[in-house]
């Protein structure tokens, strides 16, 4: 499976902090926040990975990222002229894709659970058909929701419904087959001129393709892209780390835990930090082997 980071949109409701600095590369706590989501993809196993942003912003992000061969995997870079929707990023990226399963994750979503890596690793190994990620929320009003038959079967998708119809918001998080990007092509604009992936996810339910993951309980999900949200997402990681020890998104550890890297490896990249996340790889790195 291959994966997407859509890492576009001009940050406008992050304003005036987006005027100058891409959204997806503002701190959460002590990492930039396109950390979080390429993490994600890195644990599911992931190692092909396309980041689509603006014209503005992919130099920027590649500055940062590099090709990902520091990492033990492939980043390459695509520029979305115009936000058109988040199904617009499999048309975007259908060469890349390549006819394959892919798994499509927002910019500025931040996950974190106990249980995530192995559920993301289940959904990378996908087939047929689609896989969107849910989770309880008090205030399903404000998201895409999902309502479940008596079985507990996926029965209906609705965004942000004015009247109560399930606590099962869908987050940013989505794994689909060799056959997303054509389908997204099928697409008819919504109202606001975007190609709703919403409207993607209700073909593979017509299909009986459809399958939803319920994130567990104590599995956070945290969308960062407002001023108060950025604050808290930081807040949220901050009180973690500090208390565990253990940082939250760290790509380097990732790719050594996962195998992608050795030990040695991460060890040779703490030096380029100054600052406790350079110490943090050192001690991650001697305590693996290093």
């Amino acid at each position: 499976m291959k994966g997407i980071i859509l890492a576009g949109g001009s940050g406008t409701r992050l304003a005036p902090m987006t005027a100058a600095v891409c959204k997806q590369l503002l701190p959460i706590y002590d990492k930039p926040m396109i950390y979080y989501p390429l993490s994600v993809l890195m644990l599911a196993g992931i190692r092909e990975v396309l980041i689509i942003s603006t014209p503005r912003d992919v130099p920027i992000i590649r500055d940062v990222l590099g090709n990902g061969a520091h990492l033990g995997i492939k980043l390459t870079y695509l520029e979305q002229p115009k936000p058109e929707g988040i199904a617009q990023a499999l048309v975007l990226g259908e060469d890349f894709i390549g006819g394959e399963p892919v798994m499509l994750i927002l910019g500025d979503n931040l996950f974190y659970g106990s249980q995530l890596a192995g559920l993301v690793k289940e959904a990378a190994g996908l087939k047929r058909g689609a896989r969107v990620f849910a989770t309880h929320v008090r205030d399903p009003e404000r998201y895409g929701v999902v309502r479940f038959d008596m079985q507990g079967k996926p029965a209906e998708l609705v965004e942000k419904p004015k009247q109560h119809l399930s606590p099962w918001a869908v987050t940013g998080l989505y794994a689909y087959d060799g056959q997303a990007a054509e389908l997204a092509k099928s697409l008819k604009p919504s109202a606001r001129g975007e190609l709703e992936i919403t409207d993607l996810n209700r073909l593979y339910l017509e299909r009986r393709q459809l399958g939803v993951v319920k994130l567990p309980r104590g599995t956070a999900w945290l969308d960062t892209g407002t001023p108060d949200a950025l604050l808290a997402a930081s807040q949220f990681v901050q009180v973690l780390e500090q208390r565990q020890g253990f940082k939250i998104a760290c790509i380097e550890e990732v790719a050594c835990r996962m195998g992608y890297i050795t030990p040695t490896q991460m060890l040779g990249f703490a030096g380029h930090y100054k600052s406790d996340y350079g110490q943090y790889l050192k001690t991650i790195a001697e305590e693996l082997g290093a």
